[in-house]
């Protein structure tokens, strides 16, 4: 991979990776920091990436940096306190995009990856299999118990209302 072609892949991908990443760990500061050193790994070793399957070796690095950030992460232990008189927040009717989160959130890390790979960035099953680095059958059997999953959240009335 040349130089240019590198830049031609920051300029193509950084806003994808970024929103990939930015679902998976909510923080924007932590996806900003796991997006920097995907590109800055695929800059260390350009030599050796092909530019046609820059794309793929891009979110694979990325998704394995951001394994890693929510290893990390759950190393560290928070421990907050909580009021017995905390107000509970009521969630707003009719607030689609919230309730796809929270939907999302139910999820495991590896499941909310497959769905987001799948129906959010649109990889073929082959593709999320070397992303992640599971055989395209798993990543199948997974993402369908990740959209059954999905499913029973969002016909339950409690969920969405």
């Amino acid at each position: 991979m040349t130089e240019r072609e590198y830049n031609d892949c920051v300029r193509n991908y950084a806003d994808n990776v970024y929103r990939f990443i930015l679902k998976n760990l909510k923080h924007p500061e932590d996806a900003r920091d796991v997006v920097q050193t995907a590109f800055e790994k695929m800059w260390r070793s350009r030599h050796e990436v092909d530019a046609a399957k820059s794309k793929s070796y891009l979110f694979t690095v990325a998704y394995h940096q951001m394994i890693d950030h929510l290893r990390k992460v759950k190393r560290i232990v928070l421990k907050e306190e909580f009021s017995e008189t905390a107000n509970v927040v009521n969630k707003p009717a009719h607030n689609l995009k919230k309730v796809l989160e929270e939907a999302l959130n139910t999820l495991s890390e590896t499941q909310r990856s497959l769905v987001l790979l799948k129906d959010y960035e649109g990889y073929s099953y082959e593709e999320i299999g070397s992303i992640t680095g599971l055989s395209e059958s798993q990543v199948k059997v997974y993402l369908h118990r990740a959209r059954v999953q999905l499913k029973t959240y969002l016909v339950s009335p409690e969920n969405v209302l």
